[in-house]
């Protein structure tokens, strides 16, 4: 019996870690409130018939009453099993010389629920969740170290690396709330208050914000490469249309989901969806903003096309396809391209598929994002390299230092007749 009943009790601490902690706590409070019931009868059976064989027990999962030796008891499947399957069924035993023999049939068989199958199921999503906070872990040191060299050199301060810094922002904030979103709904620590649900829906409410919010900071980026590509514009004038876009936009969605969710889906900790209003009141903006992204990627893919074969810039044909194929690759995670895959989700399709690539893809796109856009960088590789020679120079070793001190020049800052040319320039000397 033992050895079912921890088999079983993996099993749901693993499909419980999936599901969040307030379906945890619903299925603690009915076991508690079933040991209630079983204890009670068991009290009243025993003041009034007691008698040799075998003892009532509460086993964790079943109330068994007494009986006589040679008798079998058969009672339904848990109670808690319903979550998990509809098939109905019972669990039996025999009362012995020896006292109670282990259930039979064994509970998947009886009842329906495919252990090894759910367990399997539950290794798949705890390995995902692993993945995707070692991506945020690492995006969030990657981005933080970026934000810091971003707006500590002056020469760096520009309306491109301010958008560049709201997007690190939003990463890092969206990083942070999926660890704390994780850790509302999946800590073993958690306590089935009032209290608690409440911390846990505002740290959900969060989080949907500065999901939203990283989506528009994406389409930001993408709009204002495309506009810079295209017309000329002054670009302190759009940036807080930028503003607007990035924060502003994802204010509004969210607090329409909040409200939503109070009316039309107040279950739990908002964690699951049970109506498809709430839902998409926050998806569609996401899809409408990866759509929107997607056509402006294509959009300037063409442009750069053109660019790369106009005459101001040499180079056979094999060096402007690779500065092409260079500066497509470079626009995937800064603009969220990959995110297109799965926007229209077919049904047909394993659901595991979409949640590996999202979940993990994603958690490292902010690690990528900062790597490509900050320290690979021209621009930042030299000022760091002017900050390094500048605290060599201040060392007691400056004069052997001086013998050894190279040029800098070249790294970044010779520019072109147009900000096309810029950009160019710019994206396809980061690798």
């Amino acid at each position: 019996m033992r050895d079912i009943l921890l088999r079983i009790s993996v099993t749901f601490c693993s499909l419980l870690s999936v599901n969040g902690i307030h379906s945890e706590c619903q299925l603690y409070l009915e076991l508690k409130q079933e040991e209630f019931h079983c204890l009670t009868r068991l009290n009243k059976f025993n003041s009034t018939n007691l008698s040799d064989g075998c003892a009532g027990a509460w086993d964790n999962l079943t109330c068994w009453m007494p009986a006589k030796v040679g008798e079998t008891v058969s009672v339904p499947c848990p109670i808690i099993f319903h979550h998990f399957t509809d098939k109905p069924g019972n669990i039996s035993k025999n009362c012995t010389a020896n006292g109670w023999t282990e259930p039979f049939p064994e509970y998947d068989r009886a009842c329906g629920l495919n252990i090894s199958a759910s367990a399997k199921q539950a290794e798949f999503y705890v390995l995902v969740r692993a993945i995707y906070t070692l991506g945020h872990s690492a995006s969030l040191i990657a981005l933080t170290t970026g934000s810091a060299v971003l707006c500590f050199f002056r020469k760096l301060r520009c309306t491109r690396n301010y958008i560049h810094l709201n997007l690190f922002f939003s990463f890092i904030l969206r990083a942070i709330f999926v660890i704390l979103k994780d850790d509302a709904l999946y800590s073993d620590s958690g306590q089935c208050t009032e209290a608690a649900l409440v911390g846990c829906r505002a740290i959900l409410v969060f989080f949907q914000y500065f999901i939203t919010a990283n989506f528009y900071w994406l389409l930001v980026e993408g709009l204002y490469l495309h506009t810079l590509l295209v017309v000329f514009f002054s670009e302190n004038k759009y940036f807080a249309l930028y503003l607007l876009i990035g924060w502003g936009i994802p204010t509004i969605f969210t607090i329409i989901w909040t409200i939503t969710r109070i009316y039309l889906d107040d279950n739990n900790c908002w964690e699951t969806n049970t109506q498809s209003i709430p839902w998409w009141t926050i998806e569609g903006p996401i899809i409408a903003s990866i759509i929107v992204n997607f056509l402006l990627f294509i959009s300037i893919v063409r442009i750069l096309i053109q660019k790369l074969r106009s005459p101001d810039i040499g180079g056979s044909n094999h060096s402007q396809y690779k500065r092409l194929a260079k500066s497509t690759l470079l626009l995937i995670p800064l603009l969220g391209v990959h995110y297109i895959v799965f926007a229209f989700y077919p049904d047909n399709v394993p659901q595991e598929y979409k949640v590996a690539f999202e979940l993990c893809f994603g958690s490292f796109q902010g690690f990528f994002v900062a790597v490509l856009y900050c320290f690979l960088n021209s621009e930042v590789q030299a000022e760091l390299k002017k900050k390094w020679r500048s605290l060599l120079s201040s060392c007691p070793f400056k004069s052997d230092y001086s013998k050894h001190r190279t040029s800098i020049s070249g790294n970044g800052y010779s520019r072109r007749n147009t900000r096309a040319q810029s950009f160019l320039q710019t994206e396809t000397s980061l690798v």
